[in-house]
């Protein structure tokens, strides 16, 4: 698969690598994501990338001294008693730049709890002569290791990466195919290119599903719990969580119930499982984050979403070689199960955009009471930033939709809303497809070009 996009990304690490004196770098982001594959694109042939593994100390320097041998003839003659001496003798070596790469750095730091300590004093002192990186998967590992301010590391990076999953405008790049079907793919595998590499390898989405996922030797049929493994010390509880929201429990009190725990047993996991960016929090266009009553919880990862939502209700089929009776299944859900993630993609597409010659804020869903009998949904709105425009917006995942009657009925959806008086409205559609053409239609070749 080729390589794409990490522009950005790729612009800071050149930029600080080449920096002097020697710079301090943190990378970080969900396993899969391609954390390696781009500081590999940055790093010369000769630096250094050493990858760790869950050996102990005295294994790990030997191996690492064994890389660095490959640069500096007789490196690793040498038995090196601890990481000090490997680093003080690497310094001794060094008579040009030279960027050394820890990657999968958390396993180094459970097998030599010093290390980040030592490596304080190094860049503190200013001894180091060469350019480190530190790398992980371990979400919370690595923002312990670097972004806790009880850390010996903490504040010490010239440069910290998150690395967060890709535009789907680069997923339709890879697989050559039109904007709807992009979207579709986007459901299944969202924006992790590991996934994407994995898909390439398959002639149809269908069969990449069959292959990889419908089948308990598929390369991804266990990947959730892989995943983590990284980051959740209690595997069974996250993904008792996912499969119960992924299946369409999304208040904290239900899922309570369904998990058979106390509600408030629940937020630590959930907000974890939040920020690692797997589920995400909605509230109503409008509400107070921190005091909204109104929360629904959702499976925002595409990957973990269709794998809740499909595969764990039907692994006992699966495991008997059903597969015909679960894709039958998908192929029944597929269209209402994509029409969720457009409605992401059209959220994201307006937030923070022009639009009709406004600019827009921060695109929502909003739902609530607009009459003491009557309850309203919209599926996209969003404020000018002047405050005098709101847009709002319905997303249709399927064919010949009259615009004339739905632009009318949310025109007159719209003028109900509690927060709309005194504002222009703007109705916008959404749609797979549409014969007719308008500004104010937005299909899914406009949607994947205006997310950035």
């Amino acid at each position: 698969m080729k390589f794409v996009d990490r522009t950005e990304e790729q612009k800071r690490l050149v930029t600080t690598l080449k920096s002097t004196p020697a710079s301090f770098i943190v990378v970080y982001g969900r396993r899969r994501v391609g954390k390696s594959t781009l500081i590999k694109k940055v790093l010369s042939s000769d630096d250094v990338y050493y990858m760790a593994d869950q050996t102990e100390r005295p294994h790990q320097i030997e191996l690492l001294a064994k890389e660095i041998g490959l640069q500096f003839e007789g490196f690793d003659r040498v038995i090196y008693p601890d990481w000090e001496a490997l680093f003080e003798a690497l310094n001794f070596r060094i008579t040009a730049h030279f960027t050394l790469c820890l990657d999968e750095f958390p396993y180094l730091a459970k097998s030599s709890p010093e290390l980040p300590s030592l490596l304080q004093k190094m860049i503190d002192a200013k001894t180091l002569k060469f350019n480190l990186i530190i790398c992980g998967s371990s979400q919370q590992l690595m923002q312990g290791l670097v972004l806790d301010s009880t850390s010996p590391l903490y504040g010490r990076a010239n440069q910290v990466l998150k690395i967060s999953p890709m535009n789907i405008k680069y997923l339709r790049e890879q697989l050559s195919c039109s904007p709807e079907e992009v979207v579709e793919e986007y459901a299944v595998w969202g924006g992790v290119p590991r996934y994407w590499e994995i898909r390439l390898q398959s002639n149809s989405l269908k069969e990449a599903i069959y292959f990889n996922l419908l089948s308990a030797q598929g390369i991804l049929y266990e990947e959730p719990y892989r995943l983590f493994i990284d980051d959740m010390r209690d595997i069974v509880q996250a993904s008792t969580l996912l499969s119960i929201i992924g299946n369409g429990v999304n208040r904290i009190s239900e899922i309570a119930a369904r998990a058979n725990k106390p509600a408030t047993s629940l937020s630590g996991p959930l907000d974890k499982l939040i920020t690692l960016g797997y589920i995400e929090r909605e509230i109503p266009f409008g509400d107070n984050p921190k005091n909204s009553k109104k929360g629904l919880y959702k499976v925002s990862d595409p990957f973990m979403n269709f794998y809740f939502r499909f595969i764990v209700p039907n692994r006992s089929l699966i495991e008997l070689g059903r597969t015909d009776a679960v894709m039958e299944e998908i192929r029944t859900s597929f269209q209402s199960y994509v029409a969720w993630h457009w409605e992401n993609l059209c959220r994201k597409a307006i937030s923070g955009q022009i639009f009709m010659g406004e600019r827009y804020g921060l695109a929502s869903r909003w739902w609530g009471n607009i009459s003491r009998d009557e309850q309203m949904e919209l599926d996209v709105v969003a404020e000018s930033m002047d405050r005098k425009s709101l847009l709002v917006g319905e997303c249709k995942w399927s064919g010949n939709e009259n615009t004339e009657r739905l632009i009318k009925r949310l025109t007159e959806k719209s003028e109900k809303l509690p927060f709309a008086k005194n504002k222009k409205i703007v109705p916008v559609l959404f749609l797979k497809n549409s014969k007719k053409l308008a500004e104010n239609i937005l299909l899914p070749q406009h949607v994947i070009e205006m997310i950035e």
